[in-house]
């Protein structure tokens, strides 16, 4: 357990929020790092002066906004848990469910996005980034050997790109377009042919970012983003 890192919160503010506050900031900084165990409500309204019940309506707070996770048992309480990137793609998914956003503008938008992280991959891409891309294009081909669908390694593959942009806002942002993205995949079943056709483009998408070849690049990433929108139903 880490000290005492917690002084009592000055009277007159919504005390909940100000505790949520306090712990949020704590986190954030490193005080505690995901899967580390926060003090116990009794210990945390010593340290903050407040009632428990106040303490579990701050808990209740930054659970629901992915940064805890509360876990029940004898070795129970709350724990660090970041779902943070979870937690921004399923308000994206609802926004994008309340706003009746097209199909096409979400496709749009997605190939908007995908060239411009594309294009920083081809700037700052490293070699363990082209080894992780190599090493899921090698997956998603062993499934598909076995005449297997291969989604979830096809979606790994555009968060891999994000990761190689060294741009840590379109990790998020390529986040929320998965989580989109897999929603609209779900209402109907992915047959073989889209899943072969994915990987197939990976592989020439992979082949055209360590040959350099950027124009060759974008043009099949346009292509395969269509072709996708295509299986949407």
């Amino acid at each position: 357990m880490k000290g005492k890192p917690f002084d009592p919160i000055p009277r007159g503010k919504r005390a909940f929020e100000e505790v949520a506050g306090a712990i949020k900031n704590t986190i954030l900084g490193r005080v505690w790092s995901p899967g580390e165990r926060l003090p116990s409500e009794t210990e945390l309204a010593s340290q903050f002066g407040v009632s428990r019940h106040t303490i579990r309506e701050a808990l209740r707070t930054l659970e629901l906004s992915g940064l805890i996770a509360i876990r029940t048992g004898v070795a129970g309480g709350p724990v660090v848990k970041d779902t943070i990137m979870a937690s921004i793609g399923n308000l994206y998914l609802d926004a994008f469910q309340m706003e009746k956003i097209s199909v096409e503008e979400f496709t749009g938008a997605r190939q908007a996005i995908e060239k411009v992280i594309l294009d920083d991959a081809f700037d700052n891409a490293g070699q363990e980034d082209i080894e992780n891309l190599r090493r899921n294009v090698a997956k998603a081909k062993a499934l598909v050997a076995k005449r297997e669908i291969a989604k979830d390694v096809n979606f790994e593959f555009h968060s891999l790109l994000a990761r190689a942009s060294k741009n840590k806002v379109f990790v998020i942002l390529e986040k929320t377009i998965n989580t989109i993205h897999h929603d609209l995949r779900s209402r109907s079943p992915v047959d073989f042919k889209t899943t072969k056709a994915a990987v197939e483009a990976h592989e020439m998408l992979l082949d055209a970012l360590i040959s350099k070849e950027r124009d060759k690049a974008m043009s099949i990433l346009v292509k395969h983003i269509a072709a996708v929108r295509k299986s949407y139903h």
